[in-house]
């Protein structure tokens, strides 16, 4: 589970995040929806540790990102908006170094790549250097990465920019699957059909501030609308927080 409480950062003059509040729930996938420049980004990256909240802390699975970062650290899964990974190294060779990074003995971490090379369909490029990789594959690799030391949070920032139909048809099934295994998923997005097709939750994020969160059902009940992109255009516009 992951719980962030009145997070607020700044960046001189520019206030990125304005004391957000939200829980992403074990089972569940949460979409934190919202424009470009809202602040999901800045959220997230407070949330896998990258930045230090002004004021504010969150809880992974109850463990502090502002007190206990590294702890914190070890219990989720990130897929960042630009994947980083390494060009010269295969698909697998990114994700067993990732696997020593976390811990686990060469036994292990050759076991878990072989796993999640199979689960992901990476089949055909896992020993191809990722400098040759498609779009997809690459983001395919990163996530494996990220699933590498088996995190009960996983968090995506951004996940399908740049992906064609099939690549996110994938990661649309992968995350079902996650979320039917009990995993805590937590993404962020600004593309409406995207939250609407995937989420059990959403936080809808507008200049930095939380202006709406519940099911879709919830969302669209609030506003009186009933398309979410509607309701979505409605929170966006209006900025106002509808509890």
């Amino acid at each position: 589970m992951i719980e962030a409480h009145a997070l607020s950062k700044s960046f001189g003059p520019v206030k990125a995040v304005r004391s957000v509040t939200l829980r992403a729930a074990d089972g569940r996938i949460t979409g934190l929806l919202g424009p470009n420049g809202a602040g999901k980004s800045t959220t997230l990256r407070i949330l896998y540790t990258v930045l230090r909240p002004d004021a504010g802390d969150a809880l992974i699975d109850g463990t502090s990102v502002v007190h206990a970062p590294l702890e914190a650290r070890r219990q989720i899964g990130v897929l960042p908006h630009a994947a980083g990974i390494y060009q010269h190294l295969s698909a697998r060779e990114n994700v067993l170094y990732f696997g020593a990074l976390h811990g686990l003995s060469r036994a292990e971490r050759e076991a878990r790549a072989d796993e999640l090379i199979e689960l992901l369909e990476m089949r055909d490029f896992a020993d191809r250097p990722a400098r040759k990789l498609s779009q997809g594959q690459r983001m395919k690799t990163a996530l494996a990465r990220a699933l590498v030391h088996r995190p009960k949070n996983v968090l995506l920032d951004e996940p399908t920019n740049g992906l064609d139909v099939m690549a996110v048809r994938s990661l649309r099934a992968l995350l079902v699957r996650l979320r039917d295994a009990g995993h805590c998923v937590l993404f962020s997005s600004h593309v409406m059909q995207e939250v609407a097709a995937l989420c059990d939750e959403i936080v809808v994020i507008a200049r930095g501030n939380v202006v709406a969160a519940g099911t879709p059902e919830e969302i669209r009940a609030r506003t009186g609308q009933d398309n979410l992109e509607e309701a979505f255009v409605q929170l966006i516009g209006t900025g106002e927080g509808l509890g």
